[in-house]
């Protein structure tokens, strides 16, 4: 059941928000060089990479970082106020129709981040499949507390439930947990 509601839910979305996506995608264009779309090898289900999608919201030639361990300089105007509103999330709506991803699980991390992924794994958390959002999210907790994340993640994975992911949802919409993946 989750799976259908997940690609209900995201074919709907980018269908109506196609033109939205496409104004975001001119916007960064005209504001700095390069591409609009920007992907990442990040680890998913059963600790296997994927691409990841987002809009660019950092100048070309940032290193490929946790957030919380980029410079608050490497965020372009347009791409502080796209992650403030994590707006920048939008194109995973893609990655969720693809099956890499739902809409509320664990999130995503790097393949870099060997002590997060040492937790989840010892947890059960590669189980799910990432999400958009989820339970650390909504509670404020980002990735520079890679012990504390994987417990709450694995509290999502014992837990997690139909209700469950709706409420972690509206909570999201409702700005619950935004802009906690604060750069340095």
């Amino acid at each position: 059941m989750k799976r259908a509601f997940d690609i209900v839910v995201c074919a709907s979305s980018l269908l109506i928000l196609w033109p939205f996506l496409l104004l975001v995608v001119v916007a960064i264009r005209i504001q700095s060089p390069g591409r609009a779309i920007f992907s990442q090898v990040r680890v998913g289900k059963h600790g296997h990479p994927f691409t990841c999608y987002k809009l660019r919201t950092m100048h070309l030639g940032t290193a490929s970082l946790p957030t919380h361990q980029v410079k608050a300089s490497a965020v372009t105007a347009l791409g502080e106020y796209l992650r403030r509103f994590k707006m920048d999330e939008l194109p995973q709506l893609w990655n969720v129709l693809t099956g890499d991803m739902s809409l509320v699980g664990p999130r995503p991390c790097l393949p870099s981040q060997t002590e997060l992924i040492a937790a989840r794994q010892q947890l059960g958390v590669f189980e799910l499949r990432p999400g958009i959002t989820g339970l650390a999210q909504v509670k404020g907790v980002d990735m520079s507390d890679p012990t504390r994340l994987a417990e709450i993640d694995a509290r999502y994975v014992r837990t997690q439930s139909m209700m469950g992911d709706l409420k972690l949802i509206w909570a999201t919409l409702r700005g619950q947990g935004v802009g906690i993946d604060q750069v340095r």
